[in-house]
């Protein structure tokens, strides 16, 4: 029987705090107004770590592509941030996606959580 090759899965967690706007048709009065979250994102990565490092990242790299990411965010507006579109996790997780698979390309999927209300979204590809 060949021996199958193992695939390893890397995540990284980081946090950012931002305001934003939403239109929704229901809970419209606090979703009009700007309000806050506290925003816990995890990204992952799989592959096969490289031979001669036996990583599959440098997390100082992974870490460095995630603070670029993270000031894009962090302490901002969100609804000024056109990559984004509308402001929902959904919107976040491809945002946080299509800025680190630039340098990132092994990127499998990325989770965006307000743990406070209790809400989740997880991109897989």
């Amino acid at each position: 029987m060949p021996e199958q090759k193992q695939q390893f899965e890397l995540s990284q967690r980081f946090y950012f705090e931002a305001a934003h706007t939403l239109n929704r048709k229901i809970e419209t009065e606090g979703s009009l107004r700007i309000h806050g979250h506290t925003y816990e994102a995890e990204v992952a990565l799989v592959g096969t770590p490289d031979p001669a490092s036996g990583m599959l990242i440098d997390l100082a790299l992974l870490r460095q592509e995630i603070e670029r990411v993270r000031s894009m965010l962090d302490h901002r507006f969100l609804d000024e941030v056109q990559e984004i579109g509308p402001v929902t996790l959904e919107n976040l997780c491809a945002f946080i996606k299509n800025q680190l698979t630039i340098k990132i390309p092994n990127l499998s999927s990325v989770t965006v959580e307000r743990k406070a209300s209790g809400d989740k979204c997880i991109l897989k590809w």
